[in-house]
């Protein structure tokens, strides 16, 4: 055991997917035990919770008893899951004084309101990040919004610090507009490229060329919008207010039609918040 752990609060972790794994290994690594890594049922999901466990010197199982050792409960299960295993969680045991988590972007800490009516503080602590198979990124500078009852967000506060990343506040009222906003950040965005892989294909560009080619410009673009904001990163017809461009685009896209749809709704909101010159021209464009 790290000699750091000793003054650390044991964690559960409920379920071993793609974010509960990458938490269970980036806890470890900050000087957490991982008392046991929960599955919520045998089968497949008991495999991979094994193999977590493994990994984090842990103990997998199925359920969970609220005397176990374990200080800090983290459910790391679908959001539909969260309070249906919180209510079957909370028929076990004793939860005084233990602090329980969940990670839903868009749901908040009373999911888990039948563990605090056990006597448990409960909170949502949601990293704003992508976790996708295969993939194990690093929790260092990763924003993540809490809310919750005031002892619970005071442990999570500290974790968080303990995990290098950066812990904001957050109102329940305004989760799922936050939880939607990240959608644009990474599932939406990649939607985007996918949908960018079909105009490719129209130019005569194979996927896994055309992936390989617009990795630069991706680069770039997140660089110059680090940079200098949405405004200062916007380039292309539109902030030149080139209307010829935009036709040849849309007569191009018409091989394509889901693909035209998102350019124009990406067009029309460009022309709303983004710098441009003939915007009535433009937008007359799209509409023709």
């Amino acid at each position: 055991m790290l000699p750091a752990m000793v003054a650390k609060p044991r964690i559960a972790i409920v379920g071993a997917g793609n974010f509960g794994t990458a938490l269970a290994v980036s806890l470890r690594r900050a000087g957490y035990a991982i008392d046991s890594v929960i599955a919520r049922r045998r089968g497949a999901s008991l495999k991979k919770a094994q193999r977590l466990a493994k990994q984090v010197g842990a103990v997998a199982s199925v359920g969970v008893a609220g005397d176990a050792r374990a200080d800090i409960i983290w459910f790391c299960v679908p959001d539909g899951e969260i309070a249906r295993a919180a209510q079957a969680f909370a028929a076990k045991g004793k939860w005084k004084s233990k602090t329980v988590l969940h990670s839903s972007g868009a749901l908040t800490s009373d999911e888990l309101a039948a563990l605090r009516r056990r006597g448990a503080s409960v909170a949502s602590v949601h990293p704003m990040m992508t976790f996708v198979k295969d993939s194990r990124p690093s929790l260092a500078g990763v924003p993540f919004a809490i809310e919750g009852d005031a002892a619970a967000v005071r442990v999570a506060r500290r974790i968080v610090d303990d995990l290098a990343g950066n812990a904001y506040p957050i109102r329940k009222k305004n989760k799922a507009a936050y939880h939607a906003w990240g959608a644009f950040a990474s599932p939406l965005f990649t939607a985007l490229l996918a949908t960018g892989e079909q105009v490719a294909a129209i130019a005569g560009v194979p996927r896994q060329e055309a992936r390989r080619r617009i990795i630069p410009i991706l680069l770039q673009t997140l660089a110059n919008y680090a940079a200098f904001g949405a405004p200062g990163a916007f380039s292309g017809p539109i902030v030149r207010g080139d209307v010829g461009t935009l036709r040849r685009h849309l007569r191009a896209l018409s091989a394509a039609p889901p693909a035209r749809q998102v350019y124009s709704a990406l067009a029309g909101a460009a022309l709303r918040y983004l710098p441009a010159k003939r915007r009535r021209r433009l937008a007359s464009a799209l509409q023709g």
